[in-house]
């Protein structure tokens, strides 16, 4: 059995173009719909490893701004370096809202809870 996340947002081109930044990840897959403006399926791998599948919402989906109160988030950890940390931070919080500002919590020295201006919630850490 496998288990991989995958987000629907509105603006899909965009959200992979920068989930290709914030954390090294390339596309392994892809299909976009008949005037190449949106995804309707895309894989992201890091090291060759699927990482993550996105789409474009349908209009049925709610895509509203999200509240600081998540039922569900995405882990990014052992991210390698500071470097990296910072990175996907920058990306990430760039016309999003940030829960926990980058810095260290009781388990990790340097990590930040957020929400991309896409509203997936995130929490990075080193």
């Amino acid at each position: 059995m496998k288990i991989s996340p995958q987000v629907y947002v509105r603006g899909s081109i965009e959200a992979v173009e920068m989930y290709c930044r914030a954390f090294g990840a390339e596309i392994s897959f892809q299909i976009k719909d008949s005037e190449n403006k949106a995804y309707q399926h895309c894989e992201l791998s890091v090291d060759g490893k699927l990482f993550m599948a996105v789409s474009e919402a349908p209009d049925t989906c709610d895509v509203s701004k999200k509240c600081i109160c998540q039922t569900m988030a995405f882990n990014v950890y052992e991210m390698g370096s500071e470097e990296a940390v910072r990175n996907a931070y920058n990306i990430l919080s760039d016309g999003g809202t940030v829960i926990d500002p980058l810095g260290p919590c009781d388990w990790n020295p340097l990590c930040s809870n957020l929400i991309d201006k896409f509203g997936v919630f995130w929490w990075i850490a080193i």
